[in-house]
């Protein structure tokens, strides 16, 4: 009797189990969606680097800080606010020994980068120049934002959901089925897509030319992807 409860026991616990491993897997059609959105640009950071050489590390950044004062006063005196220029980077750092020449080189380099802010787009070719002509700092490049770097992403995801709703849609009419309940959501990566601006920046500190040949991009693109798993509906 012990042994007839005990199997009868397992066989209790086990049947649930068994009718799972029995039940249908629920049918289900996945897509992946992809969207995107262009807004307009609202800035533009320039990058701008102030270096200087010396034989210690003291006077290498010393040399710099006096350099980057006058960086600031120049810049500013192109109509930028003191708010909208920030230092991103600062090192000091062993000078490379590129060759051997008669006289030693510096011991040391200070480079100090600067991000400099501004909304007036379509300036920003005659501030380049302007940039250029100094001899104090480097001009690096030149990046574009939105204020809302949200709102691109957003747009350009509530997109791929459409294309993911419009695929699953096409696949359900074609199979013959409907779509049921939405299972799952899976987000994707949403990255900006700047293109790249034309910037003849040598070309133009050897002719000496007042404006950097810039163009703004129009917009600004944002991608984005997901993946959304419907159920199929069950046939009444």
């Amino acid at each position: 009797m012990r042994l007839a409860s005990i199997a009868a026991a397992c066989l209790f616990l086990a049947s649930p189990a068994l009718a799972q491993e029995r039940r249908a897997p629920v049918p289900t059609i996945s897509v992946m969606g992809t969207g995107e959105a262009e807004l307009k640009p609202d800035f533009a950071h320039i990058f701008v680097a102030v270096e200087t050489q010396a034989d210690t590390v003291a006077q290498a950044s010393s040399a710099n800080s006096s350099a980057a004062e006058r960086v600031l006063e120049r810049i500013q005196a192109l109509g930028i606010k003191r708010d909208d220029i920030r230092t991103v980077n600062f090192q000091v750092f062993q000078t490379p020994v590129v060759e051997k020449t008669s006289k030693p080189a510096p011991k040391f380099t200070a480079n100090h980068q600067l991000q400099i802010t501004t909304r007036d787009l379509p300036g920003l070719g005659k501030l380049a120049g302007e940039i250029l002509a100094s001899g104090d700092m480097a001009f690096q490049s030149v990046s574009f934002g939105l204020d809302r770097q949200d709102a691109g992403a957003d747009t350009a995801r509530e997109a791929a959901v459409k294309d993911a709703r419009r695929q699953a849609e096409v696949y359900a009419k074609a199979a013959g089925v409907t779509l049921g309940r939405l299972l799952e959501i899976r987000d994707g990566s949403a990255q900006p897509f700047q293109p790249q601006p034309e910037m003849r920046m040598r070309m133009a500190m050897a002719k000496g030319a007042d404006e950097v040949p810039i163009v703004p991009p129009a917009t600004i693109r944002y991608t984005a992807g997901v993946q959304i798993v419907w159920e199929i509906a069950v046939q009444p």
